[in-house]
């Protein structure tokens, strides 16, 4: 006998305009909850409502309005407009995305949590994020009848340092866009090369915020003492947009002369398998991850990955990417080692690509979807 499963609203209005992770997996997650039959509806800002009627045909797509442009707009609606949407709509639950939720909110509700180094790790964050985020996890375990965690490590952390229950959390893990992250064509890199002026030169490629928990200045730095020595090397390209302190720019301005340092920006999705898949390197560094959604991506076009064994990285990267510790010496080292290797550099980029087969959107909706119908359970017991 089937489980009947719960009417879901889906809160995509904390989205950026530009897609960092928690648009990708909106994006990804919406859509393969349509192709799956979900019975979704989603309210999102009016700039994305074109976009996700694309993206989740045979979902409802409903604009908020015009006032929730703003962070403090939208924390204000989501708190009195969103409960009455809810209500109006009439759905079984809601699923709040990223970390905030109404707290008015009578339906079932799910929160995903996508990170707990607000906890662990506060000073990787700005102060007034960092309180701002441990308030809201704080809320969302006390208030949802369900919580999502990317990865083992981030519900482990939740555990730890908040008191969470392993009852009242749900290991989902993230996919990977194949159509947007796959081994790329000759004519995408090229592309590429001629968007970052690179011409021939062979590249150790960053993408991802340009934020201390990134391990950026460290990587700059580890990137300069592996490029010592060497008679052409490489160029470090950096896309991501800019973080919150000056730590880059005080390693970027010891960096000698001769060593090469692309800050890249925002680079648009149609280019961002040619970025990943054409770098002899992906290298990310970082202090500690919810997921690590950029390796999963990487991993996915093919690409030899160098990251650490902070959190959840193992879990995405398994045997199929190298990792380093967190000190520029440490990363120096294995820069180096990867660039003097290409055939293992070769067998890293074939053995990701393959690890990433094992991380779909269809699975992570399908593990969603049995969230949703867990958290509604709970929900109508405790009526």
């Amino acid at each position: 006998m089937r489980v009947a499963e719960p009417s879901v609203l889906i809160d995509a209005t904390a989205v950026p305009t530009d897609r960092g992770g928690v648009g990708r997996y909106v994006d990804s997650l919406v859509a393969a909850l349509d192709r799956d039959g979900a019975r979704i509806s989603l309210v999102c800002q009016p700039r994305d409502a074109e976009l996700y009627t694309r993206l989740a045909p045979r979902s409802r797509v409903v604009p908020a309005a015009e006032a929730v442009a703003t962070r403090t707009a939208r924390l204000s609606w989501e708190q009195t407009t969103l409960p009455r949407l809810v209500r109006r709509l009439n759905v079984d639950l809601l699923h709040s995305p990223h970390y905030t939720t109404p707290l008015a909110n009578r339906a079932a509700g799910v929160v995903t949590l996508h990170d707990a180094t607000f906890f662990t790790d506060p000073t990787l964050h700005s102060s007034v994020k960092a309180r701002f985020f441990r308030a809201w996890t704080r809320a969302a375990l006390a208030k949802a009848a369900l919580c999502i965690a990317p990865s083992h490590a981030t519900a482990d952390e939740l555990t730890r340092v908040v008191g969470a229950g392993r009852s009242s959390l749900q290991v989902v893990a993230h996919g990977v866009d194949t159509d947007r992250f796959h081994p790329p064509s000759g004519p995408e890199t090229d592309e590429v090369r001629r968007l970052l002026d690179l011409e021939d030169t062979p590249y150790v490629a960053f993408l991802g915020a340009l934020e201390p928990r990134k391990n950026v200045p460290a990587l700059i730095r580890g990137f300069a003492r592996a490029c010592e020595g060497r008679r052409n090397p490489p160029a470090l390209v950096l896309a991501g947009q800019p973080g919150w302190d000056g730590q880059i720019e005080r390693a970027l301005s010891s960096v000698p002369h001769r060593v090469r340092v692309i800050r890249a920006g925002y680079l648009p999705f149609k280019n961002l398998a040619g970025f990943l898949g054409g770098a002899d390197i992906v290298a990310y560094p970082s202090l500690g991850e919810g997921f690590g959604l950029p390796v999963l991506e990487a991993m996915a076009c093919g690409a030899a990955v160098l990251t650490t064994r902070r959190l959840s990285l193992p879990e995405v990267g398994g045997d199929a990417v190298a990792y380093c510790g967190v000190g520029a010496g440490d990363i120096a080292a294995a820069l180096g080692e990867l660039l003097d290797d290409p055939a293992r550099r070769k067998a890293l980029g074939i053995a990701a690509q393959a690890r990433s087969q094992e991380f779909s959107w269809s699975a992570s909706a399908v593990r969603h979807r049995a969230a949703y119908t867990r958290a509604w359970a709970v929900h109508r017991r405790g009526r």
